[in-house]
């Protein structure tokens, strides 16, 4: 692809690092931005620069935050005793949008992958661990992807709290297998939740 200006090209470079941003899409948006004022690309590049190095993450669950501590963990109605373990924050805002969960989260930032390098210890599971060792929790829902890295994630925090005296379940299968939960329609991944079933069952059963 010609470019006529290297400011041009710099800014569809750096566009089109973006996921799911091609060189062809990025061209369009920075030749979008440079039709529009100058004040509008000064409003998104300083709203960019402000997330950036102000973005928090929540001490308690590692969602993202503007605080030390996310409202949804601050919202006293919500059911504290009941934690949904999600892969990363997309998943939340999916849960969250279907209106059907009332309780917390535990965000893992990624899930068990050998093969792409990521172990456990790189994983928010030690500090959920410690959540269900404080007596607090009452149930602990696995709502990964089904996927056998997601399959592998759930089934080592199994091993890490199965000894507990809590409740263990894991959405409902209306989710595909191989399906990312961030993807799944409001309507389905709300009656996923719902209808959670034992952990139990989903290995004991293959």
């Amino acid at each position: 692809m010609e470019f006529s200006s290297k400011l041009i090209e710099k800014a569809v470079n750096e566009m089109s690092q973006l996921p799911g941003i091609g060189k062809r899409t990025a061209l369009r948006l920075v030749l979008h931005l440079l039709k529009q004022p100058k004040e509008q690309t000064s409003f998104l590049s300083q709203a960019l620069l402000n997330m950036r190095a102000d973005i928090k993450f929540c001490e308690s669950c590692h969602n993202i935050s503007d605080t030390k501590v996310c409202e949804i963990c601050a919202n006293m109605a919500r059911n504290h005793q009941t934690i949904c373990v999600v892969e990363d924050i997309r998943d939340v805002m999916a849960i969250e949008n279907t209106g059907q969960f009332k309780g917390i989260y535990h965000v893992l930032g990624g899930k068990i992958s050998p093969i792409e390098g990521v172990g456990p210890s790189q994983l928010n599971i030690s500090s959920l661990v410690e959540k269900v060792k404080s007596g607090e929790v009452i149930e602990i829902i696995f709502a990964l992807s089904s996927t056998m890295e997601g399959d592998t994630t759930n089934f080592y925090i199994y091993k890490q709290i199965g000894e507990s005296e809590i409740i263990i379940s894991t959405i409902a299968r209306g989710i595909s297998v191989g399906d990312e939960l961030e993807y799944a329609d409001e309507i389905t991944l709300g009656r996923s939740i719902l209808h959670r079933v034992p952990f139990e069952k989903t290995f004991k059963n293959n």
